[in-house]
């Protein structure tokens, strides 16, 4: 998926959806680690790919929380 589709997709997420797309982002982290861990790792690239993509899930995720804390 392109990377500005992705992340227009992420903005209009809820605070609890970030946080289910964020666990889901971090199970697969894990297990990409696994895979490297025991030598069946294919796609390396994805690693970085999933690393950005967890850090952006938190950056909109914080960016919600300071906006609904301002609206306050």
């Amino acid at each position: 998926m392109k990377n500005s589709s992705r992340l227009s997709d992420l903005r209009v997420m809820t605070e609890d959806q970030l946080g289910d797309e964020a666990l889901k982002l971090k199970k697969e982290q894990f297990n990409l680690r696994f895979q490297k861990a025991s030598g069946q790792l294919q796609d390396t690239a994805r690693v970085r790919v999933v690393r950005r993509d967890i850090a952006r899930v938190k950056t909109i995720a914080a960016q919600k929380r300071a906006a609904a804390k301002s609206e306050d």
